[in-house]
């Protein structure tokens, strides 16, 4: 099986002039060892986010958020759609989040000045369940709150069509750093490609997050992903777009967050109307009236460039 070691998934860009790392074949099995956001840098409660003593740091955008890549796919070629299907994914025996000065919504508060006093790092433990694997394994936020581990792709995109974007701050149709927590195992991820090979790259793997990833950092750990990649040709797709076993989800991108609401719904319902025969009346009525509609907000953190993302979901059986 091939992949890609830990030591060679230190890329900071989506580059389509990047030499790829990896070629594989639709179908083929895979793996990429991925970084976590801080290349390594956090491994216990005494590692601050202080600018100053990180790494890369010194740079405008700073050196953060690797990822690997790119991944080459034989046979693909720009206005085909990569499919992504990701087999497993393998956690560290730990996972990160760091607070501080400056450092997300409440990096100044005075309501909470504990918040923004002192920088403060957490290290998440996590435990293999019976497997024996991190697989269903659980992470022990404290000592009395626990929960089991949902990993999942935090950056994952192909190369952009023109301009060059960096890992921290990169997104668009064509993926980048979304921390969608819907990238998971079990689901397949669309999307349009703009350079032959598609040239894929993936990091930032997280073990868990809530919705939004308030703090501007979630459960960040190191990670093995075991995938592999499917082509659909010559299809037209303005968004990155989840199939989930039950559900379908448009994404999308953009600031202020009711912009990407508004985008999320209305590609969603493109999908209906272009692919499962809703006139644009029915999409339209349906996002304001089924019940099972739903909004996912999942990163809103001002971080960088970063744009907000939202998703828009509707079940299958609607379909």
């Amino acid at each position: 099986m091939q992949r890609i070691p830990r030591d060679l998934a230190r890329k900071y860009a989506f580059d389509w002039r990047d030499e790829p790392l990896l070629r594989v074949k639709p179908g083929e099995v895979f793996e990429v060892e991925t970084w976590d956001a801080s290349t390594g840098y956090f491994k216990t409660e005494n590692d601050k986010a202080i600018p100053g003593k990180r790494p890369g740091f010194d740079r405008s955008p700073p050196m953060a958020n690797p990822i690997a890549g790119p991944i080459y796919v034989e046979g693909v070629e720009r206005g085909d759609v990569l499919v992504v299907l990701i087999e497993h994914i393998e956690v560290a025996d730990y996972s990160w989040i760091a607070i501080g000065p400056r450092r997300g919504p409440l990096g100044e508060s005075t309501r909470w000045p504990e918040l923004s006093a002192d920088y403060t790092t957490r290290i998440l433990r996590h435990t293999p369940g019976p497997s024996g694997t991190m697989r269903d394994g659980t992470m022990a936020f404290n000592e009395r709150i626990r929960w089991p581990i949902t990993p999942f792709i935090g950056t994952l995109g192909v190369a952009p069509d023109r301009e060059v974007l960096t890992s921290i701050d990169g997104q668009g149709a064509w993926g980048g750093n979304l921390d969608v927590r819907d990238i998971a195992p079990g689901n397949r991820i669309l999307m349009p490609v703009f350079h032959p090979g598609a040239l894929l790259y993936l990091g930032d793997v997280h073990a868990s997050q809530g919705d939004t990833e308030y703090t501007g950092t979630a459960a960040e750990t190191c990670a093995t992903v075991r995938l592999k990649l499917e082509v659909i040709r010559k299809k037209r797709q303005a968004c990155l777009r989840i199939e989930k076993a039950d559900a379908l989800i448009a994404v999308h991108s953009a600031r202020p967050l009711e912009t990407a609401v508004h985008g999320a719904t209305q590609h969603l319902m493109a999908w209906l109307i272009d692919e499962h025969g809703f006139s644009a009346t029915d999409a339209y009525c349906l996002v304001s009236t089924c019940p099972d509609f739903r909004i996912h907000v999942y990163q809103m953190c001002d971080v960088a460039k970063l744009s907000f993302v939202a998703g828009a979901e509707l079940p299958r059986r609607y379909v």
